[in-house]
């Protein structure tokens, strides 16, 4: 294999992976939507705050770590979709802002809003946050409106602008799309189930216990049903195939031809899906209280979202494709940084498994005990 495509699918894979760690890090967006639901009394809503606060920067840290990846190895989509589909990325940032204000002044004495007022701001964090980003990836297998015109970079005097959007909406006209919507329906569910496993791992209350295994089933049942939607709507739809010339076509059922010549993403795609039913399942089955579920449905969800990213970006995909212009899609080999740049940040990227071994020993570290009601009264500092 050609030493810039392998480079090219290496970081296709490294930025999936951290797409994949995001979601699964939204635990934090989905339990602060539970604030209420779980938390009847003000002590019981900050036990479940603390909980979550003490791992919402691991969140934040991904997410940015995944924009300056992304930035870093395919500059092309994120000065098309960044630059382009800005009211869908200025949102996102919004609310993400919305959320580190909340955890820093919610607690503070005397802050301006008042409690509540920062509480409902980690909720529309937890609701639009996780909707948004979901409804943003659906455009990875449906298309957006953009036009690239790749010579207008030697164009010295005259316009330089590479890409633009087409279209008044700038990115909010995917919201129109229902595969998409479901997909974002589908990471918002995921990350409150994911959000009461984790609950129930770190938190020591009966009382929220028993609450959170009532609410994990009332969440299950509609993520299966937007997941199973879109996963049925994007393996029996055309996909935005590439041919040897670089010519991007559609291919009847290209998504699930991705899966079938790729036999080894669709195995850890089943592998994901069955971790996350496994940990559901067993937690809600099972006769005594049950709460390592978030491991099993965590680690499946890494796994699913992983393989749904390398589908849609390898085996000659169009993983940022264009409706207006079929020729402008972006595919890894396009739109990635020159082979020098990928190979000194592929040598940077050796340090990775150091950085998250130190992240799984600050985690161990940090819910070495469940937190009760007691710890919180005692702790120096409380979100």
């Amino acid at each position: 294999m050609d030493t810039y495509i392998f480079l090219q699918q290496y970081w296709w894979f490294l930025v999936s992976l951290l797409g994949a760690l995001l979601v699964f890090l939204m635990f934090v967006q989905g339990g602060q939507t539970l604030i209420y639901s779980l938390g009847k009394t003000e002590s019981e809503r900050t036990l479940i705050i603390n909980c979550l606060g003490h791992k919402w920067e691991f969140t934040f840290t991904t997410l940015v770590t995944f924009g300056g990846a992304f930035f870093a190895s395919f500059p092309l989509f994120y000065s098309t979709s960044f630059g382009g589909a800005y009211w869908v990325w200025m949102a996102i940032l919004l609310f993400f802002v919305l959320q580190a204000v909340s955890y820093e002044f919610r607690s503070k004495a005397n802050n301006l809003l008042g409690k509540k007022t920062y509480e409902w701001f980690l909720i529309l964090n937890g609701l639009f946050g996780t909707v948004l980003v979901g409804t943003a990836v659906g455009t990875f297998f449906t298309g957006s409106k953009f036009l690239v015109a790749h010579a207008n970079i030697a164009n010295l005097n005259g316009n330089m602008t590479i890409s633009q959007w087409d279209g008044p909406a700038y990115g909010l006209e995917a919201v129109l799309n229902p595969i998409n919507v479901a997909l974002g329906l589908a990471v918002f569910f995921l990350a409150r189930i994911l959000g009461t496993l984790y609950i129930m791992n770190a938190v020591d209350n009966d009382r929220i216990l028993s609450r959170s295994k009532k609410h994990l089933l009332y969440n299950a049942i509609p993520f299966l049903v937007f997941f199973l939607f879109f996963v049925v709507c994007v393996l029996l739809k055309d996909g935005f195939a590439v041919n040897d010339a670089g010519h991007v076509f559609m291919e009847p059922y290209k998504y699930l031809f991705n899966f079938l010549q790729m036999p080894v993403v669709a195995a850890i795609f089943l592998l994901g899906v069955v971790g996350v039913l496994w940990g559901i399942g067993y937690t809600l089955f099972s006769k005594s209280m049950y709460t390592k579920g978030i491991w099993f449905a965590g680690a499946g969800t890494v796994f699913a979202v992983l393989a749904l990213l390398l589908n849609v970006g390898w085996n000659v995909t169009a993983y940022y494709p264009s409706i207006s212009d079929l020729q402008s899609s972006l595919t890894i080999y396009n739109s990635s940084s020159s082979k020098f740049t990928l190979t000194v940040m592929s040598i940077v990227s050796l340090f990775i498994p150091f950085v998250l071994a130190y992240i799984v020993w600050m985690w161990r570290l940090i819910n070495k005990k469940k937190l009760g009601l007691n710890d919180i009264q005692a702790e120096s500092h409380i979100y």
